[in-house]
């Protein structure tokens, strides 16, 4: 098994298709709750398979923060990233092969958007590393 983070950006990807050009934030109350629905929907159905290991969803806003010497960290209210480049929300599965997260991912990308369209968005996958790598000398 081999575990993976399916991202899922605010409007990332190769193209913008068309049903997925509608952001959230106009969607009607109940388009907003068939696409939660769902989403819950595959997080059970992996979960039937053992292939659910957690998901969740991230609003846009965002802070950096960073080490810089003893005291305060610095703060700052971005982040000033385009909206596209925002990661909306997660879920990492743990399955057999690449071959599955893709098949993961792309049911993941059927989700209901505005008038109860399948998105079809770009969702990234991303594999976890294995073992800690060992430097040995």
């Amino acid at each position: 098994m081999a575990k993976y983070l399916l991202l899922k950006h605010y409007r990332g990807g190769p193209e913008l298709r068309p049903n997925a050009q509608t952001s959230m934030d106009q969607w009607t109350p109940q388009e907003i709750s068939d696409h939660m629905a769902f989403m819950q929907r595959v997080a059970d159905e992996l979960t039937a398979t053992g292939e659910f290991v957690d998901s969740q969803a991230l609003a846009p806003s965002g802070t950096f923060v960073r080490y810089d010497g003893e005291g305060k960290p610095p703060v700052t209210d971005g982040p000033f990233a385009e909206t596209k480049d925002l990661i909306a929300g997660w879920m990492i599965i743990d399955v057999e092969s690449q071959e599955r997260a893709f098949e993961a991912a792309a049911y993941l990308s059927s989700a209901p958007g505005a008038g109860g369209r399948p998105l079809e968005e770009w969702l990234e996958v991303r594999p976890f590393y294995g073992e800690t790598p060992v430097v040995t000398e």
